[in-house]
Order: structure tokens, then sequence, then C-alpha cells
């Protein structure tokens, strides 16, 4: 009888979990609008697939600041890194047809491939290139691919004079350098560039056919969005970016219309249709099992309650909320952030594109999920917009405290002259110091845009004061340091950011 009646009990203290509401599309639609005016975004728009059927797929403000015309459902975003789960799909499906193992050695499919240690080199399979497992640090090394002239295979080379910030499978770094290498294996074993076979096998399957994986193709296309970066002085666009060289990372340009049709397979677990796969359900559950673990911060623990756990799988970032599990991506790109989340259980995926560098598109994701799955309802829109401001208030002050001067009234210790030189890495390649009209001008030789003017600081630090308006970093710092002869012999450069890692190019005078 105690037992019973434990079991009993047992059962009722078990919380309910019920299936997905229906909430009122139309209070969604006016929500969306309203966020995009508050968060001051130009223009976004937004896709909800539910039960294999797209209950909304719209458009949201204009695709370009100040000018009329509107976005659509079938107006063209960057997505970045919801790219990778593309990547994933696509070496799955090489998987099946025998091409490759999971895993086989990175090095069996690309011999040049080469990390800080030689036993990472050997070990590294094909499966630890696509969950940032590395050992490599957050975004380490992406300033290889930045507007550089570097092939993918360049890039591999040089990697293997970035240093470890952690230990291989047992640290989250998110790699876009490894998933560039993963594109590279989808080639080599295919006998297809990546853009070829994922345009052959995986879009036109799936008729995404205003999808693409090149900016070169953008005026052939038309109804783009215009990239805006906020700054404290209000918003500034940008010319696209060609990510061409790192597309398996993050180089697919898409609108909502296309990316509910990805949604569609992903839900349906790699099913088309009655007659075709695109994938394996085996496949499917795969790339999104965990595979690395994502420790919970503080912070993150007190925004989602709910969640007991994060972690990677094959492309796409995994997690628990509401006692379902989610599996979704972000993606920045140059003016333009985009969110995917899906809720298996649900059948229920939202895609969030838009054309400038805020939080909207995980306000807005998380606002649509918590109207189907019910429960508290947060104005998640309203909680964004402060915390982004915040941090964007957060980070121009990093970069004016960086290029405050920390002495008055100090004086270079040489000549302009005596600065300038060729100063090289084995890592990045060159960069050059030229005395021009009475300054110091900058130069990093493989990005032909990033060119600064120098003025003085204090001591042998400089002022960065970069030509041309860039996405991910403003001002900076450039020191010269000498040698015990008082000669100068190396260059450091501190760019405050949270994307490219200026301090990892250790340039020395050549």
């Amino acid at each position: 009888m105690i037992r019973l009646l434990t079991a009993v009990l047992t059962v009722l203290l078990v919380p309910v979990i019920t299936s997905a509401q229906a909430p009122d599309i139309a209070e969604l639609d006016k929500y969306i609008a309203s966020a995009r005016e508050t968060w001051d975004v130009p223009g976004l728009a937004v896709a909800i697939l539910k039960d294999d059927k797209v209950v909304l797929a719209k458009g949201y403000g204009v695709r370009e600041a100040g000018k009329a015309d509107v976005v659509d459902a079938d107006t063209l975003f960057a997505i970045a890194s919801n790219t990778k789960a593309f990547t994933a799909a696509a070496l799955s499906m090489l998987a099946e047809d025998g091409k490759l193992k999971w895993k086989d050695p990175v090095q069996k499919h690309l011999p040049y491939f080469q990390l800080y240690d030689p036993y990472v080199s050997a070990e590294m399979r094909v499966d630890d290139l696509l969950c940032h497992r590395s050992g490599l640090g957050t975004f380490c090394g992406d300033l290889l691919w930045y507007g550089t002239p570097y092939s993918p295979e360049e890039i591999i080379r040089r990697t293997r004079h970035l240093r470890p910030a952690g230990s291989f499978r047992a640290h989250y770094g998110y790699s876009n350098l490894m998933f560039l290498a993963a594109g590279e294996a989808v080639a080599k074993v295919s006998g297809k560039p990546w853009p070829e076979f994922v345009t052959k096998r995986i879009l036109r399957p799936l008729a995404m056919n205003r999808t693409t994986t090149t900016v070169s193709q953008l005026e052939a296309l038309g109804n783009f969005a215009t990239p805006h970066k906020p700054t404290p002085d209000g918003l500034r666009t940008l010319a696209w970016q060609n990510w061409d060289t790192m597309s398996a990372a993050g180089g697919i340009i898409s609108s909502v219309n296309d990316m509910t049709k990805w949604l569609r397979v992903q839900l349906n677990r790699g099913r088309i249709d009655d007659d075709r796969r695109l994938f394996s359900e085996a496949s499917s559950h795969r790339m999104w099992a965990p595979q690395t673990i994502i420790p919970l911060s503080d912070s993150s623990r007190e925004r989602y309650p709910t969640t007991h756990f994060r972690a990677y799988g094959l492309g796409w970032s995994l997690a628990d909320y509401k006692g379902r599990k989610t599996v979704g991506h972000g993606g920045g790109y140059d003016g333009m952030y985009s969110r995917v989340l899906m809720v298996p259980e649900e059948q229920l995926g939202v895609v969030v594109l838009t054309n400038s560098m805020t939080g909207i598109s995980t306000a807005l994701a998380n606002r649509i999920v918590d109207a189907y799955l019910g429960g508290d309802q947060r104005d998640w829109s309203a909680e964004g917009v402060k915390r982004d401001r915040k941090s964007r208030k957060d980070f121009y002050e990093r970069i004016a405290k960086a290029i405050a001067p920390r002495a008055e009234n100090t004086k270079p210790s040489h000549t302009l002259e005596a600065y300038a030189g060729t100063y090289t890495g084995k890592l990045y390649g060159d960069a050059t110091i030229c005395v021009e009209d009475g300054k110091l001008v900058l130069r990093l030789l493989p990005n032909k845009d990033l060119v600064a003017d120098l003025t003085h600081l204090h001591y042998d630090t400089f002022v960065i004061h970069w030509r041309n308006e860039f996405a991910w970093f403003g001002e900076g710092t450039a020191q010269f340091l000498l040698n015990a002869a008082g000669n100068v012999v190396e260059l450091k450069l501190e760019v405050p950011n949270d994307d490219l890692w200026f301090e990892e190019l250790e340039l020395r005078r050549k």
C-alpha cells in the first residue's frame, strides 16, 4: 500500500508538459513590427513553421535605411553561421555515400592539416571539426580569412601557428577555421568545391532557388537587404563583404521563404517528401546529439532559468527550454544578424533574418517559441533591447578607455622614420609602417582595407584610426616594442572587439 501511494504521489508531482499552443499570429505580427521600431532595425524578415505548415513568412521595414524598398519574405540576408548546419549535413550525406567516415582522421583527407600539437593534428577526426572542441579559442585566427586573399588551404596551413586556449576535446572554443577545414573535406571527398556540392545536393533538391553561397550573385538575384551597423551617432550602412573563402563556415545568403524549406527537412529528420531524403534519420540524430558541453554562465542561468544544459552538436547549438529540447544557431555577418530556433518535439521552427547588428533576432525567436509552448510569456524584446544598448555602450567605452593616454606630456622615443619598416608574423604575414605627410601609416598587407593613420598616444604607443568603417571593431592602439639596445623590434596591436583578435598577429620587424 505504501509503495502504491508513493507511486501515485510521484506521478502527481511530475510536471505535466502540455503540447504546444496555437498562438494568435496577428498578435505575434504586431509584436514583431513593434519590436523592429523599438530596436531601430531598418528591416527584418520572420518565418514560422508549425506542423509542416508555414504559418507566417513576412518582411518588416525596409531593405536600406532611408530608402523605400520594403523587405518581404523573399528578401535576401546573410545567414552567416547558420551555414554551419549545411556543412554538417553535407558531411552526413557523404558519410552515407561511403565517401568518408566520421572517425576518419582529418589528415586522411587533408594531409596538410596541422594544429598547435602533433598529437592533436593526427588525432583530429572529421566529427571534431564540427563541434568546437579543437582546443583553439573562440574566433581564434579569424583574421586569416577576413578580407585576405588566402585560399582555404593556405588558411588551414597557417593554423599551426595558433596557440591553444584549452585542452583538445575538453574545451569549448567556437572555431570558424575548423568549419572551413570541414568545407575542404567536403570538396576533397566529393570532387566538387563546397559551394557546388551544397548547391547541387542541398539547395536545388529543396528548391531553395533564391539562396546563394556568394555575394557575387546578389545583383542577379535582386531583392537583397543592405547591412547596417548601429553606432553612437546612429545607423551606418556597410558594403556587403565577400565571405567566399569561409563559405563553409558562414557564406550562405538566403530568405525566410527559402529557409522554411530547410527547417522543414530538418524537422522531418532529413525527409524531403514521400519519395526523397536529403539525409537519414540516423544522421539527423547524430547532428542533434550533444558532442561538446557549453558551460552555463551565471548570466545565462539568470536569463534562462528553465535551461539546465547547453551543448554543441554537429553544426547545431542544443539546449533544454521549458522541458523541451531546442536546436538552433545564431549568425553574425558584417551588418546582419540571424537566428534559427527549432523545438523538434513540437514540430516548430522559427527563422529571423535582420539587416542590423542587434540581438532582436534572438528576442523575437524566444517570444515566438514562448507563444507556442505556453507558460511565462516574457517580453523578450523589452528585456533584450535594454541589454543590447548597455552592451553597445560598454563596447564603445572599452574603445575610449583603450585609446585614452595613460601618461601626459610624453613623446615617442624615436623619430617617426625609426618606426618605419616591414613587420611580419608566421601566422598572418606582413604589415608595413610608413611615414606619409609627417604621420605614421599602418597597412596590414593581407587585407587591403586594413589601413590606418597613427597618432601619438603616449611613449611608443599610437592610436589606430582606420580609414575604412568596419562592422566588428573601431579604434585601437599600436605599440612599438624595443630591445635592450633601444631598437624597434616588434609591433603589438590591440583593437578592442569581441570577434577578431589582432593580438594574435605577433608582428616582428624584418
